[in-house]
């Protein structure tokens, strides 16, 4: 499995592959850390009507917070430029980037 990732993401090592994985695991829970006191101030600017409302703007703060919180962990654990890249590709996809 680590050969599988290491080859489609152009790693040099397993070490770098460890340092990337860290770097996912510490945005996912970053980012959900983050958006709980942003999704308080929306409750007091915004009244849900139902669950289904705050679940999906939710979604969109937790989506936005991830993409800054990943680029900051990757900056700290010396992976801007992997991740940078990787983000590039990302939003080529969506059609953000040409």
């Amino acid at each position: 499995m680590f050969k599988y990732f290491k080859n489609k993401w152009g790693l040099k090592s397993n070490f770098q592959l460890i340092i990337i994985l860290i770097v996912f695991a510490i945005t996912g829970s970053g980012s959900l850390y983050i958006s709980a006191p942003v999704m308080d101030f929306f409750s007091e600017c915004i009244d849900f009507e139902n669950n289904l409302t705050y679940w999906i703007v939710r979604f969109f703060v937790v989506t936005l917070i991830y993409q800054f919180v990943l680029l900051v962990v990757a900056f700290i654990f010396g992976q801007f430029n992997w991740f940078w890249n990787f983000e590039k590709r990302i939003l080529k996809k969506l059609g953000f980037f040409k």
